[in-house]
């Protein structure tokens, strides 16, 4: 089971590779919502208690680092958010691929070196390590994660005020069986992803 460490970070550091990024989106899979990336420098032999991998984090917890991470001294952080209509436009590969590029163009420190959750990014603008699973051994990546996945939820709540009938603030836009069944008594309203599949079928009931 992997333990996630700034390991990757450490050995590109002492090659004097430095500074480095973990890159990480949030909300790939929904039917609603924008798109989320987020990019994170952590200093050298950074350290915060239960920092991992989002998806093994309740929302709870998830608040509570967010809070530290984007306070703490000595980190740098920027995320992005891409709109449904950008997601609509060139599909949600290329988003999510334009969203990780922006978010390391907006850090206010450049890192030389990124390390990317999941698989290599086109045309990134330095050179990547992309690591499958990354969030969960990667503290970097694993912040970039939190910190991706709190600001979308917190945008899905948001949304939940402007479209009350489909149960934004639940389940966040994700294919969940009350989603499907809010989509089928309403149709889809403006910020759900007309390009996916379950969407496009209701759109035309």
């Amino acid at each position: 089971m992997p333990v996630c460490s700034l390991e990757h970070e450490a050995s590109l550091n002492a090659r004097g590779v430095t500074p480095v990024a973990g890159i990480d989106e949030a909300g790939r899979g929904p039917l609603a919502g924008p798109l989320y990336a987020a990019a994170v420098i952590l200093p050298a032999g950074f350290y915060l208690d239960g920092l991992n991998d989002s998806k093994k984090l309740t929302a709870v917890r998830r608040e509570r680092l967010y809070g530290q991470l984007t306070t703490m001294s000595g980190i740098v952080w920027a995320s992005v958010s891409m709109p449904p209509a950008e997601v609509d436009r060139v599909n949600v590969l290329r988003a999510t691929h334009a969203a990780m590029r922006a978010a390391w163009a907006n850090l206010d420190l450049r890192p030389v070196h990124v390390l990317i959750d999941g698989l290599p990014v086109p045309d990134f603008p330095c050179p990547q390590t992309a690591l499958v699973g990354g969030d969960g051994f990667s503290l970097s990546i694993a912040a970039a994660s939190i910190i991706a996945k709190v600001e979308r939820d917190r945008a899905m709540v948001q949304f939940d005020r402007e479209y009350p009938d489909y149960g934004f603030a639940k389940h966040k836009g994700y294919p969940t069986r009350e989603h499907f069944d809010k989509l089928r008594d309403h149709g889809p309203c403006p910020i759900h992803r007309k390009s996916f599949a379950p969407v496009a079928k209701y759109a035309l009931c």
